[in-house]
């Protein structure tokens, strides 16, 4: 397979990527309008964010591997295709139903987000991988992070059926610039399709790799997840009772994450990603002790998110880069193993949070997450010399 992408190619797949993943979200701030609009209980439509969640994962498992058997531009076409339909589904829907079944649609597409980063690491030149797949990781954060804001925005100003039908028509683009300019060789995988479906879930036992991956991950999502959740329901209470949109504000801590990143993957392909991911590691550690020192202080919080973001956002780039790295010929496979092992960590963490909260305070929720970070550092760090090991032999 030619490894050179067209001039641009991964900037334009760094922008689908998040064009992608931000369709995940746009609808979260509008949700009490469609039930409202819907005659539904609010209940029923908060399905839409588990549904998407659903939906993404089962993409990863089931999506991820074409990556690995089909040329980008038909596959990311084709992925931005059903999430115009799905879109439209959403758009047009006239119950929850509809609108649930249609964000399991529009999760399953937007795993292409995840795609494009195993596309461009693959395509990426001999040592710039790590740049590679940070720009696509940027792109990324740049969806999640300002998803909410232009979804809330565009529904405020035409409607949530309309804004849904923008992103539709952007999707639509999306899938027109894939086929065009996306490289058209088609990758030379090992094995059939359902092959590598029936070994996807031995992936983690056979390949040591994979599982340090997967736990040092795991550890820092289960952190992120507890954190996040954990602060929304505590600044919700007395003694600062904020209100949904002032506590969506904290999010644009991740701005700081999302400056960082473009020099992530220089990072990584100097050092190598064990050595990025124990610094960035201990970074977030500090953080988040920064919040568990003073729970009740909004500046601190707010500073402790920043950092805790930034940390953690350049951990996930060089672990993908990792995860890429242990075999660019069967990467599609790897990173649909990793990253349905990774969310599901971090779906206990958001089931944990509110237990944690009501039994041991912020502070104290504060300080597992702490305990989870300083294990990712160990595992990270513990992992490095047996690379150089390898290199050196």
């Amino acid at each position: 397979m030619n490894r050179t992408p067209r001039r641009g190619g991964t900037a334009l797949l760094a922008a689908m990527a998040g064009t992608a993943i931000a369709d995940n979200y746009t609808l979260q701030p509008a949700l009490t309008v469609v039930a409202a609009d819907l005659d539904v209980p609010l209940s029923a439509i908060s399905l839409v964010p588990s549904a998407a969640l659903a939906g993404s994962m089962t993409g990863f498992a089931l999506l991820l591997p074409l990556a690995d058997r089909i040329a980008p531009n038909r596959l990311v076409a084709a992925h931005f295709t059903a999430l115009t339909a799905g879109l439209v589904l959403a758009a047009t829907a006239s119950d929850a139903a509809v609108l649930v079944a249609a964000h399991l649609v529009i999760g399953a597409a937007a795993s292409v987000a995840a795609q494009a980063s195993v596309i461009a690491g693959r395509l990426a030149a001999p040592g710039r991988r790590g740049a590679a797949v940070a720009l696509v990781a940027t792109g990324l954060s740049a969806g999640i992070l300002l998803s909410r804001l232009v979804g809330g925005a565009l529904t405020d100003l035409l409607g949530w059926r309309a804004m849904l039908l923008a992103c539709a028509a952007l999707a639509l683009l999306g899938a027109g610039a894939a086929a065009a300019l996306l490289p058209g060789e088609r990758p030379r995988a090992r094995s059939p399709y359902r092959t590598a479906l029936a070994a996807l879930p031995r992936l983690p036992l056979r390949e040591a790799r994979l599982r340090r991956a997967v736990a040092t991950g795991g550890l820092w999502y289960l952190a992120f997840t507890l954190l996040w959740v954990g602060l929304a329901l505590a600044l919700a209470r007395p003694p600062h009772s904020l209100d949904p949109t002032a506590i969506g504000l904290f999010g644009l801590a991740g701005l700081l994450g999302f400056a960082v990143l473009p020099f992530t993957g220089r990072l990584v392909d100097r050092h190598g990603p064990h050595t990025v991911m124990t610094g960035a590691v201990a970074v977030a550690a500090c953080g988040t002790l920064l919040i568990a020192c003073a729970p009740d202080d909004l500046a601190a919080v707010a500073v402790g998110l920043a950092v805790f973001d930034a940390g953690c956002f350049v951990a996930q780039a060089a672990n993908q880069s990792l995860v890429i790295g242990i075999d660019p010929a069967d990467s599609g496979s790897l990173s649909g193993a990793y990253l349905v092992l990774y969310f599901a960590v971090g779906a206990l963490g958001t089931a944990l949070a509110g237990p944690l909260l009501d039994a041991i305070g912020m502070r104290g929720t504060t300080l597992v997450a702490v305990g989870a970070l300083i294990g990712a550092a160990l595992l990270a760090r513990s992992a490095e010399p047996h690379v150089r090991v390898r290199q050196k032999r």
